[in-house]
């Protein structure tokens, strides 16, 4: 039975002291004599066959203790863990102390440290009635129209004309990008409305005034490809210039855009909806300034490590070095204070869950699944596979749960408007959550238009950014003995943008062809396929993702076996335990000895 201390070195760290008696180490010692006499060969005895007293003369009593060691560290840790309820959210820093028959007696216990960060304990303080004020929920006329316009535009046609490019106008462009004397790339025919700013920078200001077949040149930072990120030369010819014509908003208009004959009641329609949408607004504003009251309430120590995991996955998943223009001082501080904040949200939300004993049933997580894989433009079933396989469905699940945390303290706080009346937030709060669920969606839409805002995002990487490689390609950890609470929820990836963006649902010949423009050639200033929310994207982790994928990888402790103190100086670590037999067998007969 392993004996272990845990000693509180901080609010986020621990000390083990670990002893294993000998009569648990002596099953690993036996299994290590098995696996060296299985690797080595010794004149007069099979191979498998040598007995132990032979392995210690040839190899060394502390090369098969310390191999034990390194088998049995793992499980020894576990048991440490569970027995001082101890919760870790990094990997371990293990030293062995004493090792028997090296350190002391032959049949001595086995004793090592373990330093980790461990998920911190907080006091939950009363978070029932926090008071907020937001502002009113009420749609203005220019919502309703602005409603309105965006419908006809997705009917609207484009029109060729004879004059030079404007803010807005569409435009059929040629690319080519040149670093030095090498041409990078090159890309024929692409659409795009200018003014969007979702292609290269500087590109709005050269087209600005171009007639068809001029052509302008400047200088920009490449936004994709293998040479993202570096200084380019780009010269762009201009094509043709379009602009759009939008249908009237009259009857006819109704009934080609909508259910309804006419236009009065297509307009009803848009008026209810955007009423609804300021509501919603209004329940995020409020839920956001309850949380931001409720953090306000409690400290939360953050470990470090934690932090300095999350923003190194930051960076490094974006394919980012030190120094370049997305890997700034300025952002790693950034990132640092969303991963912080990230953290300290998810450890008062899961006290909060812990306290309003909140659970999550089939209906929510799907519901969740299906609202997520919307923002990433993915089949939901598709997007649930891929989040089992990924093992990511804890983390879901714990997002789940979390939200509905947030969503009591919600329920509880007394919210009003800036008009000093009380705010009725009951459908924002329903069980599930899934008003929340929309506008968090709809949030997500919105942060599409800027990649920064998406990258610097309440988690450090627009957490859809690295979500990528982490949830498509990191196989699903193995749950550990004391597993943590399930993962923070992905965080919303940017959708990358096209130029062809503003024409998508366009009916005309024209506009069909501008988007099928956008997606065709490889452009240098490509940073996605046009209108592709990141496709097959999975959702990113978050800092509180990162913590908890943490905490599973510290119980699973010294992953890489090797314990702090290394084997006994009488051999050479590097050297395998048929390399020491052997070189003894040499020395041994040069020396005149014979074996029996």
């Amino acid at each position: 039975m392993v004996k272990s201390t845990a000693e509180n070195l901080s609010p986020t760290r621990v000390k083990l002291d670990v002893e294993v008696p000998y009569e648990d180490l002596k099953p690993r010692l036996d299994d290590a004599y098995k696996t060296v006499a299985n690797q080595i060969q010794v004149p007069g005895f099979r191979k498998g066959k040598v007995p132990a007293r032979i392995i210690d003369q040839r190899i060394g009593r502390g090369y098969v203790v310390e191999t034990a060691v390194n088998e049995g560290l793992n499980d020894f840790y576990q048991q440490a863990l569970i027995e001082t309820e101890t919760t870790p959210m990094a990997r371990p820093e293990v030293e062995v102390t004493s090792m028997p028959g090296v350190d002391g007696d032959d049949e001595g216990p086995l004793k090592f440290t373990v330093e980790v960060d461990v998920r911190p304990a907080i006091e939950l303080p009363d978070y029932k009635g926090l008071k907020v004020t937001v502002e009113p929920a009420a749609a203005s006329e220019e919502d309703e129209q602005k409603a309105l316009d965006e419908l006809r535009s997705r009917f609207g046609t484009l029109k060729a004309v004879d004059r030079p490019a404007g803010k807005d106008d569409f435009v059929t462009i040629t690319l080519t990008a040149t670093i030095g004397d090498e041409q990078v790339d090159h890309a024929e025919d692409l659409s795009y409305q200018v003014g969007a700013g979702t292609m290269l920078d500087g590109m709005d200001e050269a087209l600005e005034g171009l007639s068809a077949g001029e052509d302008a040149v400047f200088e920009t930072t490449l936004a994709g490809g293998e040479h993202s990120g570096e200084k380019a030369t780009v010269k762009v010819i201009l094509g043709a210039v379009k602009e759009r014509e939008l249908p009237e908003a009259d009857d006819d208009f109704a009934q080609l855009a909508s259910e309804f004959d006419t236009i009065d009641e297509l307009k009803a329609d848009l008026k209810e909806k955007a009423a609804e949408g300021a509501v919603t607004g209004q329940g995020i504003e409020a839920r956001d300034k309850v949380l931001e009251e409720l953090v306000k309430l409690v400290e939360v120590p953050v470990p470090d490590s934690v932090v300095t995991e999350q923003v190194e996955q930051h960076f490094a998943q974006g394919g980012h070095t030190e120094g370049d223009e997305h890997d700034t001082e300025e952002h790693r501080a950034e990132v640092e204070k969303n991963a912080r904040e990230a953290f300290r949200n998810e450890i008062i939300l899961d006290k909060v869950a812990d306290a309003e004993e909140i659970g999550v049933d089939q209906g929510e997580l799907i519901e969740y699944i299906i609202s997520t894989s919307q923002q990433y433009g993915m089949d939901p079933n598709q997007f649930a596979q891929m989040l089992d396989q990924a093992g990511q469905v804890p983390m879901i699940m714990g997002e789940v749960r979390r939200r509905k945390a947030l969503a009591k303290v919600l329920e509880y706080a007394e919210v009003t408007d800036t008009e000093g009346n009380a705010v009725d937030l009951t459908a924002f709060v329903t069980p599930g959550g899934a008003e929340a669920v929309e506008a968090d969606a709809a949030e997500s839409a919105d942060s599409a238009d800027s990649a920064d805002s998406a990258d610097s995002a309440a988690s450090a990487d627009s957490p859809a950014e690295a979500a990528e490689e982490e949830a498509a390609e990191a196989p699903a950890k193995k749950a550990p003995a004391r597993k943590a609470p399930a993962k923070k929820a992905p965080a919303k990836k940017t959708p990358a943008k096209s130029a062809a963006a503003k024409t998508e649902g366009a009916e005309t010949e024209d506009a069909e062809a501008a988007a099928t423009d956008a997606e065709a050639p490889k452009a240098p200033a490509k940073k996605a396929p046009a209108r592709k929310a990141p496709a097959k994207k999975a959702p990113a982790k978050s800092a509180a993702a990162t913590t908890e994928d943490a905490e599973a990888e510290a119980t699973e402790a010294p992953a890489k076996k090797a314990p702090a103190r290394k084997a006994p100086a009488k051999k050479a670590p590097a050297k395998s335990a048929a390399a020491t037999a052997d070189e003894k067998a040499e020395a041994d007969e040069k020396a005149g000895s014979t074996e029996a």
